[in-house]
């Protein structure tokens, strides 16, 4: 029997369960999205310990995860809370960071390319690295500043440029590839300008990688991501709102404009601090929403499907450059160019034969 829209709006989705609490507290939960989640950290957290347990050293799983528990031996201790717990925890907080970037930026622009990588956030980061490495032989600390100050400046005039009594879709991606386009101009007159030490050092930076990373790189990101997460998910209903469009989402209530400025923000501090502390790590942005997505079967965002989304895939890819290459390894940003490079030819010809580009 045909049943009226307002009949099916009041039926649950398939999939989601209200559950209420004391005082009339409900709150919707989308079992399939809470289990993808659940899987996504279990195979972050497993291929984090066999991780920690690759190298000239090897450590067996269940040694590490010893070690961790306060139970290892001296020489282990130092080897896993030492060398590679530090590299591990920034390879989580990176990918977790440019999930949710690229979630937020993708939600805002409403455009499965609306990602960092597409929108020179990248690029921009990648140039002011690059200002502190050629013009000023800086430091790491220096080249962490310079890589975050170029991210923010570039987000400041993406924002600035696409703004037209708002920013919307195509526009802030169009914007986006016009800026890249000239940070990428930059990055190259800049390396043609450096000695041969600066420019095989940019050149290592600039590819995204996780060597050589400890504790100084991993407590600012976790500091910075402790922040960011809670604030973006307070604003999680009224960025799913605007997928409906700028008029319903007033007459709803929602302030559109404030919302969409405070994600951007958020999203462009997250995608510049995860610059700054590994490179520009390719393509995890853009793939890993629409993985999560695909994964959950959802509408909206899915902001902690993306966060978590990431995090597994930069642990694992970083896994995979240090286990599939013999001795020859891989900075983990070649690796998730590669597999980022093929899912973008893909997700390209799947938009255009659905007449969306």
């Amino acid at each position: 029997m045909h049943k009226t829209g307002r009949e099916a709006a009041r039926r649950p989705s398939r999939g989601r369960r209200a559950l209420r609490g004391p005082g009339g507290l409900s709150v919707r939960l989308d079992v399939r999205a809470l289990v993808v989640v659940v899987l996504l950290v279990a195979a972050a957290l497993a291929a984090s310990v066999v991780l920690i347990g690759t190298g000239d050293f090897p450590i067996s799983s269940g040694d590490v995860v010893r070690t961790l528990l306060g139970d290892g031996d001296a020489g282990q201790e130092f080897v896993v809370n030492e060398l590679r717990l530090p590299r591990v925890l920034v390879g989580l907080l990176v990918g977790a960071s440019l999930g949710l970037g690229g979630a937020l930026f993708q939600a805002v622009s409403r455009n499965p390319l609306g990602s960092p990588d597409v929108l020179g956030l990248g690029q921009g980061a990648t140039a002011g690295a690059l200002v502190m490495i050629v013009l000023f032989s800086g430091s790491a600390t220096q080249v962490t500043v310079g890589a975050l100050v170029g991210g923010l400046v570039t987000g400041a005039l993406i924002y600035l440029l696409a703004w037209r009594q708002g920013v919307h879709g195509y526009r802030l991606v169009l914007v986006g590839i016009g800026v890249s386009a000239v940070a990428t101009a930059v990055n190259g007159y800049l390396l043609t300008k450096a000695d041969f030490v600066d420019a095989a050092r940019a050149v290592v930076w600039m590819t995204g990688t996780l060597d050589g990373r400890d504790w100084k790189q991993v407590w600012p990101l976790l500091t910075l991501v402790c922040v960011l997460v809670p604030l973006v998910l307070a604003h999680a209903r009224g960025l799913r709102m605007t997928e409906m469009g700028d008029d319903v989402s007033h007459a709803l209530g929602v302030r559109v404009e404030r919302v969409r400025l405070v994600v951007m923000v958020a999203a462009v501090l997250l995608t510049a601090a995860a610059t700054a502390a590994a490179g520009p790590v390719g393509f995890v942005a853009l793939t890993a929403p629409q993985l999560a997505r695909r994964l959950t079967r959802s509408p909206g965002p899915n902001l902690v499907p993306s966060l978590c989304m990431g995090a597994a895939l930069l642990v694992t890819a970083d896994l995979a450059s240090q286990r599939l290459f013999g001795d020859g390894q891989l900075p983990v940003g070649v690796v998730t160019g590669v597999l980022g490079g093929a899912y973008l030819l893909w997700l390209l010809v799947t938009e255009r034969r659905a007449g969306r580009i």
